[in-house]
C-alpha cells in the first residue's frame, strides 16, 4: 500500500473508543462559583453535624493508661520485649532482623529497602529507659549485672521470670510475681512497671533530638505488643477480622471508602496469612492500574456499552432525545460503527446506542 494510500485510510468509528468533535452550542458554567458553593455548604453542613452530635474524642492509649488499667499484661509485654520475643522484637525489617519480611513472589519490598528504623527491644523498651532513672542504686545494679551476664544466663534469667510473670497479680499498687530464680529480671521488670505507671516511661520512649518529638513509633510498638490495646479494639469493632479499618470508635461512621481495601482481609488467603499485608497491596494496586487502562483494554472498556447501564443513568436524557424520533415513523436504525450524524445547522443529533 503507497503512503497515500495509507494516509487516506480511516479508522472504523468506535463509539466505546472514540471521541466525535462536538459541533453544538455551549452552555457557561462557572466552576469556581460551583466549588465556592459547594465548599460553603460542606463547611455549614460539618459544623452543624458537630454541634449536633459532637466527635469521638476517646482518650489516647499510652503506656501509663495501659499499665495503670491492665498492670500484669504491662509487666508480660515488657518481659517479651527483653528477651526479644515479642511482635516488635521477632517482627524483621525495617525494625530489625530477627523475622522475616513480608514478600509475594520475588516482590519483597521491606526485604530491599531493609532496617531503616533500628529498634532493639531489650534496649530501647527496657534497659534504656531504666538507665535514665536518677538516684535508683538498686535498678542501676540489676542493670548492671544483667548486662554483665552471659546471654545463656541472661536466657535462663528470662525463661524463669517469663514462666513465674505469667502467674502474677496486682494487689496493695505492686506487682506480685511468684519467687524463683531468675536473678535480677525481677527487679527491672518491677522498676519498669512503676517507671510506667508514673507516665515517665512514655516521655523516656519519646525522647528525641528534634524539636518536635513526633514520631510515636516505639510508645505505638510496644503498646501493639500486648493484649490491652486489642481487647479494646475488640470491643470497639476495630480488629481487622470486624472490617475495622472502615470502622470508627463508638456510634460515629467510619470511613465507607475504605471498604474495597479491607474486604480482601476477610477472605483466604489474606485473612491468616503472614504476608497478608502485601497481598492486600498487590491486589489494589492491580485493580488501580485496571482502573486507570479501562479506556485502552478491548472488551473491558465496552463493557459499559454492552450492558447500556448508562441508559437507566441517563434515563432522562434519552427519553427527552428519543421522544421526536419515536415519533417520525420510518427512522433509520443508526449503526454503531457510524459516527453520530451531524445536521444541517452543525449541531450533533444524540443517537441511542
Amino acid at each position: 500500500m503507497s503512503p497515500a494510500a495509507s494516509a487516506k485510510k480511516v479508522r472504523t468509528f468506535k463509539v466505546d473508543r472514540d471521541a466525535v468533535t462536538w459541533r453544538g452550542r455551549y452552555e457557561p458554567y462557572d466552576l469556581a462559583k460551583e466549588f465556592l458553593i459547594a465548599l460553603v455548604v460542606v463547611c455549614i453542613l460539618v459544623a452543624g453535624l458537630a454541634v449536633v452530635f459532637g466527635s469521638p474524642d476517646d482518650a489516647p492509649v499510652t503506656i501509663k493508661s495501659w499499665s495503670n488499667a491492665n498492670t500484669v499484661d504491662f509487666a508480660q509485654t515488657a518481659m517479651t520485649e527483653l528477651d526479644g520475643t515479642s511482635g516488635t522484637g521477632s517482627y524483621g525489617p525495617p525494625y530489625n532482623l530477627n523475622g522475616t519480611a513480608q514478600s509475594v513472589g520475588p516482590l519483597a519490598p521491606a526485604k530491599w529497602l531493609g532496617v531503616h528504623h533500628p529498634i532493639d527491644t531489650a534496649q530501647d523498651y527496657v534497659l534504656g529507659p531504666l538507665a535514665t532513672l536518677p538516684d535508683d542504686p538498686q535498678v542501676q545494679g540489676a542493670i548492671h549485672e544483667y548486662t554483665s551476664a552471659s546471654s545463656g544466663q541472661q536466657a535462663a534469667w528470662d525463661a524463669a521470670y517469663e514462666k513465674a510473670v505469667a502467674n502474677a497479680t496486682f494487689a496493695d499498687g505492686k506487682l506480685v510475681v511468684p519467687a524463683g530464680d531468675y536473678g535480677p529480671v525481677g527487679a527491672l521488670i518491677a522498676a519498669e512497671t512503676s517507671m510506667a505507671r508514673s507516665g515517665a516511661l512514655d516521655g523516656a520512649l519519646l525522647s528525641s533530638r528534634q524539636f518536635y518529638g513526633t514520631d510515636y513509633t516505639k510508645p505505638l510498638l510496644f503498646i501493639a505488643d500486648g493484649q490491652y490495646l486489642a481487647t479494646l479494639a475488640d470491643n470497639q469493632h476495630l480488629s481487622g477480622d470486624q472490617w475495622g479499618m472502615m470502622n470508627e470508635t463508638g456510634q460515629y461512621p467510619g470511613q465507607a471508602w475504605l471498604w474495597l481495601y479491607t474486604l480482601w482481609y476477610q477472605v483466604p488467603p489474606m485473612n491468616n496469612s503472614p504476608n497478608g499485608d502485601l497481598q492486600v497491596f498487590v491486589i489494589m494496586i492491580v485493580l488501580t492500574a485496571l482502573l486507570a487502562l479501562v479506556p485502552f483494554i478491548p472488551g473491558l472498556r465496552s463493557i459499559p456499552r454492552w450492558t447500556r447501564i448508562y441508559r437507566v443513568i441517563w434515563r432522562n436524557h434519552y427519553r427527552e432525545v428519543e421522544a421526536p424520533r419515536m415519533a417520525t415513523p420510518g427512522s433509520p436504525p443508526e449503526q454503531s460503527g457510524s459516527p453520530p450524524p451531524v445536521v444541517d445547522d452543525g449541531t450533533r443529533t444524540p443517537v441511542p446506542v
